[in-house]
């Protein structure tokens, strides 16, 4: 379906009032020009300034939509600066989904050039809550109540990082243990066959969500919803809608740029967004914040067409 801001954009504001956020992963794509954003507001000679494009187009997202999924937060700990140039962008009402920095999820580093020499090496940080304390949540601070979720990603790891999953659920539960109270954590597992029921309960026993997520060796997320205990938190929902299961994340690049229009209809997630945006609205708890659904345009190759597709559909109703 085409997308038409105006409608969206009710659409969004609609049910956001009722706690439930729904937006995209990042949100600096000049493939979205003409469709989002408005090339005029960032021209200089004539053309799209890329600087200033990435600069401010938040404030123009966040006329449409009232959540964004911060991913360069993984790959970095934010700076309070930086955090306040976020919020400054938007709304009072607008929520931002955090994902913690991988320096805290990270058993081994990858052999990434990133990593320069600690590639390949044991994180001597993993699982460290006093440094998730002081470098991330003391800078969330100034910002806590456009704060959403917070989202430990932790890719998949390997028997060499743990020989069983079991192993791994008794480091999280110490950890979870030793973090402040009153943040909306969140869990993104991606080693499907460690959705077990000893994880969903240690989850549940700290007040942490799943999160939802759609990867390629993750099975779909319906399949997730369908597991005994997988909603481990009543009172928030959260999901990532990122890759078809089964499809590279690279071959999704290659397939997807400019990511300016749909290139694969995915029904199957479609009906897992409609069917969380149900779910949530159906909760009764008291906070503002229900749920946070992401949707990336490595899923289908433009994520605002994916929202349009399913906000405009009754299937959530």
């Amino acid at each position: 379906m085409p997308f038409d801001r105006e409608q969206i954009k009710a659409k969004a504001a609609e049910l956001a009032i009722r706690g439930v956020f729904v937006g995209t992963s990042s949100w600096k794509y000049e493939g979205w020009l003409n469709q989002l954003y408005t090339p005029g507001r960032y021209e200089y000679r004539g053309k799209v300034a890329q600087k200033r494009f990435e600069q401010n187009c938040l404030s123009e997202y966040s006329e449409v939509f009232k959540t964004v999924c911060v991913d360069a937060a993984y790959y970095t700990f934010p700076s309070e600066k930086y955090l306040e140039g976020l919020v400054s962008q938007v709304p009072s009402d607008f929520r931002f989904g955090m994902k913690v920095t991988d320096e805290i999820t990270v058993k081994k580093f990858p052999n990434l050039p990133r990593f320069g020499i600690r590639a390949g090496r044991p994180n001597e940080n993993f699982l460290n809550a006093d440094l998730f304390n002081r470098a991330f949540l003391k800078p969330c601070e100034k910002i806590r109540q456009n704060i959403g979720v917070l989202m430990f990603e932790f890719s998949r790891f390997y028997p060499s990082d743990y020989e069983h999953g079991r192993d791994f659920v008794a480091d999280l539960d110490r950890f979870l243990g030793n973090l402040p109270k009153g943040w909306p954590y969140a869990i993104e597992m991606r080693n499907k066959n460690w959705l077990a029921p000893e994880y969903f309960a240690c989850l549940a026993k700290h007040g942490i969500a799943h999160v939802f997520n759609s990867w390629d060796a993750m099975p779909p997320v319906s399949e997730q919803m369908a597991l005994p205990g997988s909603r481990t938190n009543p009172d928030l929902l959260a999901a990532r809608f990122l890759l078809k299961p089964g499809r590279k994340y690279e071959e999704a690049v290659r397939s997807f740029q400019p990511y300016s229009a749909i290139k694969e209809v995915n029904q199957d997630a479609r009906k897992a967004i409609a069917a969380l945006i149900k779910l949530a609205l159906a909760a009764t708890g008291g906070d503002l914040v229900k749920a946070l659904i992401f949707i990336n345009n490595r899923l289908e190759g433009n994520a605002l067409e994916t929202i349009a597709a399913v906000l405009m559909s009754d299937d959530w109703r």
